[in-house]
């Protein structure tokens, strides 16, 4: 028991480095001073990195670009417009094919909003990250309760022609909040099409929270929020792909899970969600975890207060790189 305690000790001591991986930006990245506010209809919604910026100045009656900000061009009024201008500018950026991003094009939007879900546009999901845009998907546990393994944990290995992380091993069901779909709405769907979790099964599922975290990669930036769901599963309950994105699936203990998390062949962005479970079943807590405390904070980052709602920044004068209206 002794040894047993010891290692499990010594895996979960790297949590802590793990969780600080996944939020690479908000701990590093953020307080650089180098990314640009971008701003729509009078609301910061996103930050812009300097290689993006260089794109988009060539789009001046887009983007109104200064030393202080990315501005979308506030005479466009309404969602229909905004969306449909910058849906343009994407494209075309799309066919030069030179940014990473944009080379996984989903033709699927996510929404962008303000806090107050207000909807201000739309926007291709693979540009989300080239605009630091808030980005909302869900996350479902599979687990069981095994008579002599304990807790034990159904993960999924991506599609190895998956636009992003292919290959990489993930949660057991997970998508994006894409544009007309609600959250548990998006759940059901991702559930059957993932695992072929359906019927009275995918009536067990069990709302537990979000996790928050600030993510950059070579792609771009990823303030993700994920809505989490439970569903513990039959001992004989075996999931099966209905929509060719999954290769394979395993059922891991506890420990297992972390150890395949600690390694490169793990979705980085999908850690969050596991280890916020472990943490709710009690399998990582303050007897064996040093950092805790720390783990759980970096599990929820508190992203709404990451930008400036709604924006303001001070008037250029004298010609010092355009004006920016103060949101009223």
């Amino acid at each position: 028991m002794k040894g047993t305690m010891t290692s499990l000790q010594n895996n979960i001591s790297d949590l802590l480095q793990l969780a600080r991986k996944f939020n690479c930006f908000y701990l590093s990245g953020l307080h650089h001073g180098l990314y640009k506010p971008f701003i729509v209809a009078g609301h910061q919604v996103g930050l812009v990195r300097p290689d993006v910026t260089k794109h988009l100045q060539r789009f001046p009656e887009v983007f109104n670009i200064t030393g202080k900000s990315v501005e979308l061009n506030p005479a466009f009024r309404d969602y229909q417009e905004r969306s449909s201008k910058v849906a343009d500018v994407l494209e075309s950026l799309r066919k030069e094919n030179e940014i990473c991003a944009l080379k996984g094009w989903r033709n699927e939007c996510f929404e962008v909003s303000t806090p107050y879900q207000e909807s201000l546009m739309e926007m291709e999901r693979s540009a989300i990250c080239l605009f630091g845009i808030r980005n909302y998907g869900v996350s479902v546990s599979g687990y069981v309760n095994h008579p002599t393994k304990g807790l034990c944990i159904w993960l999924q290995q991506r599609s190895f022609t998956k636009q992003t992380w292919p290959g990489k091993w993930d949660c057991f069901v997970s998508g994006g909040l894409a544009v007309g779909y609600g959250i548990l709405e998006t759940t059901i769907k991702e559930a059957a099409e993932e695992a072929s979790v359906q019927g009275d099964l995918v009536k067990k599922l069990v709302p537990a929270g979000c996790v928050s975290f600030f993510f950059e990669s070579e792609r771009g930036l990823f303030p993700n929020t994920e809505y989490v769901y439970d569903l513990e599963l039959p001992l004989d309950f075996l999931p099966k792909n209905a929509d060719g994105e999954v290769e394979t699936f395993e059922l891991l203990t506890a420990s297992e899970c972390i150890q395949r998390a600690l390694t490169p062949q793990f979705k980085t962005t999908s850690a969050p969600v596991l280890l916020d479970f472990l943490i709710r079943k009690g399998y990582i807590n303050p007897e064996n975890e040093p950092n805790y405390r720390q783990l759980i904070e970096l599990l929820h980052v508190p992203l709404q207060s990451v930008y400036g709602w709604p924006y303001a920044a001070p008037v250029a004068v004298n010609g010092g790189g355009g004006e920016i209206r103060h949101a009223n």
